[in-house]
């Protein structure tokens, strides 16, 4: 049996014990990303729209009206890439386009609600789940889990807009 003194704190901050938190993260991560497209996956079938399709809902409901240059800058699309996904959720009743009350070039891209509640009520049981998550953290935990998201998102979406020509 090893002495108090050799005995090693599992949660110690050493160079080891770093790595082996650096690679759980990394597999983590790919596990909850897989996980995520697969269930998006999944919702957007329920309701009639590609995965692509349902985000970009998403976006529109989380962000309000945008135009469809907005749309390409948030989700990383090409700006012809994103006026072809409007066509395609004014054609499935998700989004409609309204004159711009600003400028009277553009237009602006709106969900339809009706049609978005039928997505919200697919994720119903999601929120709740993540809200029981949410309660076993303490306000620092739940700080340091959302800089890290935040950090995360917006890498990623910089190597998107890097890998799309976007950026």
């Amino acid at each position: 049996m090893l002495s108090d003194e050799t005995q090693q704190d599992p949660h110690s901050d050493t160079p080891e014990r770093r790595r082996e938190l650096i690679e759980q993260l990394m597999i983590a991560g790919r596990t909850l990303s897989t996980a995520s497209v697969m269930f998006h996956t999944a919702v957007a079938e329920k309701v009639g729209l590609s995965p692509t399709e349902h985000k970009a809902v998403e976006l529109l409901d989380r962000l309000g009206p945008l135009t469809a240059g907005e749309l390409a800058a948030h989700s990383g699309l090409t700006p012809a890439s994103a006026t072809a996904l409007i066509d395609r959720l004014e054609r499935k009743k998700f989004a409609k386009r309204a004159p711009h009350p600003n400028d009277r070039r553009s237009v602006l891209v709106r969900v339809v609600p009706q049609r978005v509640k039928s997505v919200s009520g697919l994720l119903s049981t999601w929120v709740e789940a993540l809200n029981e998550v949410f309660d076993s953290y303490d306000e620092a935990q739940l700080e340091t889990i959302l800089g890290f998201l935040e950090q995360a998102s917006r890498r990623q979406r910089e190597l998107t807009d890097k890998l799309t020509g976007t950026g």
